[in-house]
């Protein structure tokens, strides 16, 4: 069977559409008695249904990490991201992880802007941090468009006060370079670094490549340069996570006692 047949399938069932009717009323419903895969189908009937933004909160980053999982398999890689925590280890405020500050930054930016809403996978300890504000993520947010006149000068100076790393390759996120007409720079909202070619201080071509090889992957025609939002330095208005939902998104949690009981210690 394929999965589009498995999904369309459950999707006439009675429960999958009682579990929608209840959606949007906007009530608090309980799902009992699920076992298996049977949450991930519901999980992605209803997001693909729904017009809200659905979180996931589990009970730790592992089971969060499997459930990601389990729903790459039903919903289109591009709506499904997972959110977490910024260190390295719990409570090491001091040794943030690169890989984690771009999946964080990937979300924010996501949840900000006016795309289709996302299906977000995540757990206590990742939403415990506050975040950045959307008025200082728009304001700290360098939006670049073909045939737009910027001038690499202008570019230079913004990625500095950004906080941006000058380098001669770019590796990781952070990171910038500059050679000819042509600048390199690594976002924290994109898992790939972008080359943007200039013709005189025209942006000319915008494409992200592979680090390893150097060849682009995908040229885009627009791009937002975004800094480590988790920057306590640079950042200093710090608001909850739940402040980017909105009043329409769908929180959808694993063990609501067990998640309170995680957020008061931490």
């Amino acid at each position: 069977m394929k999965k589009s047949e498995l999904l369309n399938g459950y999707l006439k069932s009675v429960q999958d559409k009682q579990v929608l009717e209840q959606l949007d009323s906007e009530k608090t419903i309980h799902l009992s008695g699920v076992t298996g895969s049977a949450v991930t189908i519901i999980v992605a009937t209803c997001f693909n249904e729904s017009e809200r933004a659905f979180i996931f909160i589990l009970n730790d980053k592992e089971e969060a990490a499997y459930f990601h999982n389990d729903l790459e398999q039903l919903i289109p890689e591009k709506d499904l991201l997972f959110y977490p925590g910024s260190y390295r280890r719990p409570y090491q405020i001091e040794e943030t992880d690169n890989a984690n500050v771009l999946m964080r930054a990937e979300v924010l930016n996501r949840l900000s802007s006016r795309r289709k809403p996302s299906c977000i996978v995540t757990y206590a300890d990742a939403i415990f941090e506050k975040v950045i504000t959307k008025k200082e993520l728009t304001k700290n947010t360098l939006k670049l468009t073909i045939g737009e006149e910027i001038g690499i000068d202008f570019l230079n100076e913004t990625l500095f006060e950004y906080g941006f790393d000058y380098a001669d390759f770019v590796v990781e996120p952070g990171q910038f370079s500059i050679r000819g007409g042509i600048v390199d720079v690594f976002s924290f909202s994109s898992e790939h670094p972008y080359r943007i070619e200039f013709f005189g201080d025209e942006v000319e071509s915008i494409r992200n490549f592979n680090i390893n090889t150097q060849l682009s992957i995908l040229e885009v025609k627009k791009l937002n340069i975004i800094p480590n939002v988790e920057n306590k330095e640079m950042m200093e208005n710090r608001v909850p996570f739940m402040d980017y939902l909105g009043d329409t998104a769908s929180i959808w949690i694993k063990d609501q006692e067990l998640c309170q009981g995680q957020l008061d210690k931490l």
